[in-house]
């Protein structure tokens, strides 16, 4: 099961559980996915769907800093909530030490040295741990090796 009829199959249980909460956080999901299949006018794959998930989290963890900085405590369960039932479609994330095991294994194919390389390191880097890592903690570990 591709992670579209995940997303639908859930859809459907949170309907019969009533869960109003969680069936209005996956619409939104899929609604994201189906204005981008409808502009690309074909289906996604799964990479495609989990870029999205991804981004919707990002999207989520920045408005939480906000909330939290407002003072908006309401807002802010929220937004952990929604975290919380998106990152389920993610796969597992990596701990530190797998992200700097990684990093160190690429910075090594890449043959990089100093940090005039990190795109070069970064775009090695980003395809073997989509959807597992946050981009953030990827970008520090890199820079750290490479100073």
């Amino acid at each position: 099961m591709n992670l579209s009829e995940r997303l639908n199959e859930d859809m459907k249980q949170a309907m019969k559980s009533k869960d109003k909460f969680k069936l209005s956080t996956i619409r939104l999901v899929r609604s994201t996915i189906k204005n981008l299949e409808i502009d690309l006018k074909r289906p996604l794959d799964d990479n495609e769907v989990l870029d999205i998930l991804s981004r919707e989290i990002k999207q989520r963890k920045d408005a939480l800093q906000e909330f939290d900085k407002a003072g908006r405590t309401e807002l802010a369960e929220n937004a952990k909530a929604e975290i919380d039932i998106i990152s389920q479609y993610l796969p597992a994330q990596l701990s530190e030490e797998e992200i700097k095991v990684i990093v160190q294994q690429t910075i090594q194919e890449t043959g990089a040295s100093s940090k005039a390389e990190m795109g070069k390191v970064m775009s090695a880097l980003m395809p073997k741990v989509k959807g597992k890592a946050d981009g953030k903690l990827v970008s520090q570990a890199v820079q750290q090796f490479l100073q």
